[in-house]
């Protein structure tokens, strides 16, 4: 069995809104992410945070139309690196909106949170067989990175 994939967000400071969209570790992630958008956004409506405006800053797997479409629709804005996809020059038509220094800040963010992820050594080799298992141990590992941030004196 391959290790399945899940889908986290995190914010500016590295605290971890974590909807668990999970799929097989042979698939693509970027499916998943209409799904993972849908849930963080219902978590928001929960918590009462407004995410319009909010740029949404993602690696180029995430470069389709239906995923910009996705941030579009939801009043936010996206922040994709284009992906050429073996072309030599870019698509026709209109320029893609890409801020390198905002997908700078969030590639530090996001790196950042993965290293805490692997200071969980259960979570680093998967050693659980059961799948509910493994998330549970992962939204603690979650819960445990989040309390660092609203814990500091």
């Amino acid at each position: 069995m391959s290790d399945p994939k899940v889908v986290a967000f995190c914010d500016r400071n590295c605290n971890i809104i974590s909807p668990f969209v999970t799929a097989p570790g042979n698939r693509n992630e970027s499916p998943l992410f209409k799904t993972a958008l849908s849930k963080v956004m219902s978590t928001a409506r929960t918590v009462g945070i407004d995410l319009i405006g909010t740029i949404v800053s993602l690696d180029g797997v995430y470069d389709s139309r239906a995923n910009r479409k996705a941030i579009f629709n939801r009043r936010m804005v996206p922040n994709i690196n284009e992906n050429l996809r073996g072309r030599k020059t870019p698509k026709p038509g209109p320029k893609r909106r890409f801020d390198s220094s905002i997908f700078q800040e969030r590639f530090n963010t996001i790196e950042r949170v993965f290293a805490w992820e692997d200071k969980f050594k259960r979570l680093l080799l998967r050693f659980e067989r059961i799948s509910k298992l493994h998330y549970a141990l992962k939204s603690l590992a979650y819960t445990m990175i989040n309390l660092r941030h609203f814990c500091q004196g």
